[in-house]
């Protein structure tokens, strides 16, 4: 029986590169005049694609001209690279997790640029686990919490939506994966600040991925295949 495709979100599921990525937006969109701290981040905005972030804050505070932006922007995701590589470490229990899960067939699915999924994933040794299976909002022009990035990412793989499992910390990509039909895992680190969408499966740690997969996988096996 074919096993479920598990397609992973990169920052915050994967990576602990959230923190850095706060800090580093703190520092260059103060420096263009929008005030926005690291806690903004990790308490509004968390997995929200960066354009986004940039245009809601000028509807609040004032617009800022094309070229500058781009220049914070370019200057940002530089000194984000610089610290991915020298800091980055692994969510706790990620590696773990896809040494269980090695079997399945895997994918990164991720608001953020291939190129920050690479240098993420190679900077905690886990890009070994994906290959070239990386799809990036970027590369398809869409982002969660639209679920067509789930929905290429499974075309690609030659998955339906049906036989895919997504594990995402984030809400906006929880709402993606349960949008294209998907089965949803939240891993929800921060039970006290988020609530999981009722259609979705709660984890708190990485460390209970691969029994909740193997679970999902087990029920999937037990049922009878439709009567034509």
């Amino acid at each position: 029986m074919l096993l479920p495709l598990l397609l992973f979100d990169c920052d915050g599921t994967l990576v602990d590169s959230e923190p850095l990525l706060a800090e580093e937006m703190a520092t260059g969109l103060k420096a263009v005049g929008l005030p926005f701290c690291a806690a903004d981040y990790l308490t509004e905005f968390r997995g929200v694609r960066f354009r986004h972030i940039v245009a809601q804050l000028q509807e609040r505070y004032g617009h800022v001209p094309v070229a500058r932006l781009k220049s914070m922007e370019d200057t940002m995701r530089a000194n984000l690279t610089r610290r991915l590589a020298a800091e980055l470490t692994p969510i706790d229990g990620a590696p773990g997790a896809l040494e269980r899960l090695a079997a399945y067939p895997g994918a990164v699915v991720s608001n953020g640029a291939e190129s920050k999924i690479r240098a993420a994933l190679h900077a905690t040794q886990l890009g070994h686990y994906f290959g070239e299976h990386l799809f990036s909002g970027y590369a398809v022009n869409c982002w969660k919490p639209a679920p067509c990035l789930h929905l290429h990412a499974a075309r690609a793989m030659g998955y339906t939506p049906g036989n895919c499992i997504a594990i995402d910390d984030a809400l906006v990509g929880i709402h993606a994966a349960l949008a294209a039909g998907m089965t949803a895992i939240h891993l929800n680190r921060f039970p006290h600040a988020e609530t999981t969408p009722e259609n979705a499966i709660m984890i708190r740690h990485m460390d209970e991925l691969a029994d909740v997969v193997e679970y999902l996988t087990s029920l999937q096996r037990e049922t009878p295949p439709a009567v034509p």
